[in-house]
């Protein structure tokens, strides 16, 4: 294969459950993100003000990702001005059950590492 061939793009969706497993966590704030909503904080506007360091534009960077691959919904409000929220699907309840199953693991990890 020709180095400046490339097989994959970025841009394009991925097409299994471990690439978007990837993209998702490619977006370091998609936890954070959830933690929010778990949270009832579910405008933008508020998220941006809950995160220290956390701005507009990588926020919704990260929620185009999140709704990209159904794990979040967005819905708009016919109102002036504008009100948008956001709020976690039921795939996206299973998947943030994954979530939550990997990061017991890493626990049991953590508890077995030699000191």
């Amino acid at each position: 294969m020709n180095p400046k061939e490339k097989k994959f793009s970025r841009q394009t969706a991925p097409v299994d459950g471990a690439r978007m497993v990837e993209t998702i966590f490619g977006c370091k704030w998609s936890l954070t993100v959830y933690q929010l909503l778990a949270n009832g904080i579910n405008r933008p506007g508020e998220m941006v003000r809950a995160v220290e360091g956390l701005s507009t534009k990588v926020l919704n960077e990260c929620l185009r990702r999140n709704l990209q691959f159904g794990i979040l919904e967005k819905i708009a409000y016919p109102e002036i001005p504008p009100r948008v929220e956001y709020r976690v699907t039921a795939l996206g309840e299973h998947f943030i059950a994954t979530v939550d199953h990997i990061q017991a693991l890493q626990q049991l990890i953590d508890q077995q590492a030699p000191a």
